[in-house]
């Protein structure tokens, strides 16, 4: 077994060669003295202390009068040279810690990684003057290092495989081909499903008949902790037998007897997948028929590979964990959307995909004062949890002063670069602030003031599309700290009935490989053509729709839309039917409502969790918030 530098894992070296009968020591890449067992000490007369990390040639190699052998002429570091074959010989001498020349019998094998880089010289050296036989006595400890090879390099693809998948039932399931058939006749692993409780068989491999072994995988019938109870105390393997597997009072026969039954085979190994922190559940693998029992050293390795799996799902767990931490504290900081009238919104929120990087994006959607109502779309410098700490405060500033002041969007914004640069810590900031002023039933209009953000989108029903590219000032936390005088103009625009106003940020027009004026193209194509394809959907389905064709990746994403009604909807005189409800679910936390919804208890979806609340249709426990929008027009320019 090799850990990451080449070096063999003492563990398993003492527990496979502590009695071989021969010398044992392994080199790295550049000749140096990683590894000595035992009995190498004895016959060397030196202790492992006083070699590890020596140059093997320097420190024992020598001629048959005692002089050095040069460099070049050391047939036991010819495999360092690029060879992938073992050499082996009878005339070389080690220079002994007593000062006699110890004449040995040896052989030297690379130990080669997976994809055939190497990593290092196994030397296997007896007393030759011990020996009666060479000839044999080299067979015989060639065929023990190839052995030994072949599981140490066993072992490092096992660890390349599961250190290469963050998904557990991906990572075991590339396992088993590893295993099987070089290891047993089948095999098969069983792991605790971390909400229920409930132990799962995730993988079965059988080379003998794989539909069988697929269909072996679901559901086992005994909960996780009564099977840890049962059968596993400890983390040694345990050995079952075809034939114990008739009695119910054997441990693992609930849920082992069907696969010796289907699979066939005589002799198992189970290994529990345990680690520090929980028990994962068990490793199974089998002999066929006519093999005879595994051995120790055969059940100390899978008992290794057994540890190494827990510790990947230990590490896999961890990351979910802290992965989870971090969208959910996201996702509080998000807010419900409120119900109002015959406005319709849709939010979407992405984390981004590397962990913790849950990043300042933002959206907000929030009744005024006036009545008028208020759509935010912001991102907060950093991609980190101190970034979304700094976007709750700057999101909730905006909050409160927009609130108090009934004023233009560019005297809010002016307040709340002032607010940001005086009593917070956050750093710069883009968003978008825009109010939607307009009677019920129309005409509406956008007013909005725009920090250094991604332009909105507006969408007509015939698929028109336009950014609205006016409103801009410099960046939140800009013009204040630096003294800049700077304002921001306010911006306004007549909206279309039935129109869309699109609010997102960076993350779903930019990345590492689409410059961010490309994105916007894609962005204009896409919405363009869901408007006319999409127009008797909601704007739920828009939304879908646009982030499964842009597919966003790497950083954090935020999308707000806004779909105005018809002409006249919504006003005294109309009696037409509303449009579909707006959808209850958003990408806030769950359990909150909306300051302002129709539905003050509308429940919200947290993508984080296996299941979704179903949406609760109006009755009698929905209240209307006595805010509305006003019949008559509103409007802040004063």
């Amino acid at each position: 077994m090799t850990g990451p530098c080449g070096e063999l894992n003492p563990g398993f070296g003492d527990a496979v060669l502590r009695d071989l009968g021969a010398g044992v020591f392994t080199l790295d890449t550049a000749g140096l003295i990683t590894y000595v067992n035992p009995w190498a000490e004895r016959l060397l007369v030196r202790p492992a202390a006083q070699m590890l990390g020596r140059d093997a040639h320097d420190l024992l190699h020598r001629s048959p009068d005692g002089g050095r052998v040069p460099p070049e002429r050391c047939l036991l570091r010819a495999p360092l040279a690029g060879g992938t074959d073992a050499v082996e010989g009878s005339e070389e001498y080690f220079l002994r810690g007593d000062g006699v020349l110890l004449p040995i019998i040896w052989s030297a094998t690379p130990l080669v990684l997976r994809g055939g880089a190497p990593s290092g010289l196994v030397i296997v050296f007896s007393d030759f003057s011990l020996h009666r036989d060479a000839e044999d006595r080299a067979t015989a400890h060639t065929a023990a290092l190839e052995a030994l090879t072949e599981r140490l390099n066993l072992l490092s693809e096992v660890s390349s495989v599961l250190m290469s998948h963050m998904d557990a039932t991906v990572a075991v399931r590339e396992l088993l081909p590893l295993l099987v058939p070089v290891l047993g006749h089948w095999a098969a692993i069983d792991l605790v499903d971390a909400q229920s409780g409930t132990l799962r068989r995730v993988a079965v491999r059988s080379p003998a008949d794989p539909h069988l072994a697929r269909r072996l995988t679901g559901p086992l019938p005994l909960p996780a902790t009564q099977h840890q109870a049962e059968i596993i105390r400890g983390d040694r393997p345990v050995l079952l037998q075809a034939t114990d597997m008739l009695d119910a009072d054997v441990p693992l026969t609930a849920t082992h007897r069907i696969l010796f039954e289907r699979l066939g085979g005589r002799w198992a190994t189970a290994v529990p997948i345990r680690s520090r922190r929980r028990y994962y559940g068990v490793l199974t693998v089998a002999r066929a028929e006519e093999s005879p029992p595994p051995a120790e050293a055969e059940m100390r390795l899978l008992a290794d590979i057994g540890r190494r799996l827990a510790l990947v799902l230990d590490n896999n767990q961890l990351y979910d964990e802290q992965r989870n931490v971090a969208e959910t504290m996201q996702r509080q900081l998000l807010a419900p959307l409120p119900q109002v009238d015959r406005l319709r919104m849709a939010a979407r929120y992405l984390p981004a995909q590397r962990a913790l990087e849950v990043g300042g994006d933002w959206y907000d959607a929030f009744l005024l004062s006036d009545g008028v109502m208020a759509l935010v779309i912001g991102d907060v410098v950093g991609h980190d949890l101190q970034a979304a700490v700094h976007m709750a405060e700057v999101r909730n500033m905006l909050r409160a002063l927009a609130w108090t002041h009934v004023e233009p969007p560019s005297m809010i914004m002016q307040r709340l670069d002032e607010a940001v640069t005086h009593t917070s810590d956050a750093p710069m900031a883009t968003l978008i602030f825009a109010r939607i002023e307009g009677p019920e039933g129309g005409p509406w209009r956008l007013h909005w003031v725009n920090a250094g953000h991604p332009p909105p989108l507006l969408i007509t029903p015939d698929g028109t599309t336009r950014f609205l590219s006016g409103g801009h000032g410099p960046l939140i936390g800009m013009s204040t700290t630096l003294h800049l005088g700077l304002t921001w103009p306010d911006a306004r625009e007549d909206l279309p009935a039935e129109a869309t106003v699109l609010f997102y940020t960076d993350g779903l027009v930019e990345s590492r490989e689409l410059p961010i004026d490309a994105g916007m193209a894609r962005l204009r194509h896409h919405a363009s053509l869901l408007a006319e394809r999409l127009h008797a959907g909601t704007i739920d389905d828009f939304c879908d729709e646009l982030l499964r064709r842009l597919s966003p990746h790497g950083d954090d994403t935020a999308l707000l839309a806004l779909r105005l009604p018809s002409a006249g909807a919504g006003a005294g005189d109309d009696h037409s039917p509303p449009p579909p409800p707006q959808d209850p679910h958003s990408p806030a936390a769950p359990e909150r409502a909306a300051p302002g919804s129709l539905q003050e208890h509308a429940p919200v979806q947290d993508p984080t969790r296996a299941t979704r609340e179903a949406p609760v249709s109006d009755g009698p426990g929905d209240r209307a918030h006595p805010l509305g929008l006003a019949t008559g027009p509103r409007d802040s320019s004063g």
